[in-house]
């Protein structure tokens, strides 16, 4: 196999390639009913294109190597826009760096292609070591904002610690996701910050922001919870104050932290929020997605919460470079009321689940909220059974 000549493994490399790409996509039977899954993950480090992998010269890559390896493919911002479905996903390198780059798909559950160049980010004076996780805002004012994850080198590391960073939200906007013109990173009086979205309206005139303040680059020490502030500017974007929408809590699944995914989607009943929470397992941390819903005039105020996970890992999503882990910063809301989510897992993959408005919106009111404890939540369990004891011929 080594010995195959450049012309015959060029061939078999774009066959396996094109065969990826278009393969199509199964919907699974939803027992639950909230959204349903499909079979095959939408995006993996294998869509990733040839000619960024491999020097295609024979005279410079006579054994047709790649010259540079892809790791993953992830936790990607989704808009639609002129009819297709697109994505910035967060690409990783064998390098450990990650950069952004343009998925496009016609129908939103298969056939996505990258783009012909990943997006060039432009820096601010202290250059980004690592970027990732965008959130796609479209936005009153006319622009596409971007706001993701900027990680550096903490500078007040010990002599000889080549692990510690700090975290800020970096912001960068544009037009039609070519041209992106870079905005200061987000200041915050309240410790480092990551899983930050722009809210798509001006509140009291100001830009407005969900937040996660935290102690640490992981850790979220006294902080944590989803907060939510105000700036006056977007061009020095600063929020001085903050309010927690949804806190950490004990015995949950978001009891180590929590974070919004991407920016809300507007329903007459409220706007309707996903996000990601974390709880302790002795085999780790374990990120499970939810779904919440706020107040149409006042944002910050949550009116429903569900109990308990919206999405979890499953089966062969549980495996990975982190393992356990689904995690989502980007859906989109359709015409005709269906929602795209995209959600990775295990920091390898990018899967799609889709649903309606109509069932997000029925999830949000109908579903019992967490009471918090054991004994609790028996008698919700048993409320529901003694509302059905009149229904029990229907599954007999």
């Amino acid at each position: 196999m080594m010995e195959q000549s450049f012309e015959k493994r060029l061939d078999k490399i774009r066959k396996t390639y094109n065969k990826k790409i278009k393969r199509r996509n199964k919907a699974l039977f939803s027992v639950n009913g909230w959204c349903q899954r499909y079979k095959r993950p939408v995006l993996t480090r294998e869509h990733v294109p040839l000619h960024w992998r491999y020097d295609l010269n024979k005279e410079t890559n006579p054994f047709l190597m790649e010259r540079i390896g892809f790791n993953a493919a992830f936790n990607a911002g989704a808009i639609k826009l002129d009819d297709k479905y697109l994505l910035v996903v967060r690409v990783e390198g064998n390098d450990r760096k990650s950069f952004f780059a343009v998925a496009e798909s016609d129908n939103g559950v298969e056939g996505f292609r990258f783009w012909d160049q990943p997006i060039t980010l432009p820096q601010t004076d202290v250059p980004d070591t690592n970027v990732y996780d965008m959130r796609l805002t479209q936005h009153d004012d006319g622009w596409i904002y971007g706001v993701f994850c900027t990680e550096r080198k903490d500078p007040n590391a010990a002599e000889g610690d080549t692990s510690s960073a700090i975290a800020a939200a970096g912001i960068a906007r544009t037009k039609d996701l070519i041209q992106w013109e870079r905005l200061p990173d987000l200041i915050s009086t309240s410790g480092q910050q990551r899983n930050v979205v722009l809210f798509p309206h001006l509140i009291d005139g100001q830009y407005a922001f969900y937040t996660r303040p935290q102690d640490g680059f992981i850790d979220t020490g006294k902080g944590g919870g989803i907060g939510f502030g105000l700036s006056k500017t977007i061009e020095q974007p600063e929020v001085k104050e903050e309010v927690i929408v949804d806190a950490k809590t004990y015995h949950t699944i978001y009891e180590v932290k929590n974070g919004l995914g991407p920016a809300p989607i507007k329903t007459s009943q409220g706007w309707l929020q996903l996000a990601h929470g974390v709880r302790n397992t002795a085999a780790g941390l374990r990120y499970t997605l939810y779904v919440f819903m706020t107040d149409l005039e006042k944002p910050w105020v949550v009116t429903h919460k569900p109990h308990g996970h919206f999405i979890a890992p499953q089966e062969a999503e549980r495996v990975g470079d982190v393992s356990n882990v689904v995690f989502s910063n980007g859906w989109i809301e359709d015409e005709d009321g269906t929602v795209y989510i995209y959600y990775a897992s295990s920091d390898t993959r990018l899967h799609v689940a889709t649903t309606t408005i109509d069932r997000l919106v029925d999830y949000c009111l109908h579903t019992p909220q967490d009471k918090w404890y054991s004994h609790l939540s028996v008698e919700t369990i048993n409320e529901l059974i003694e509302s059905n004891i009149g229904f029990m011929h229907l599954i007999d």
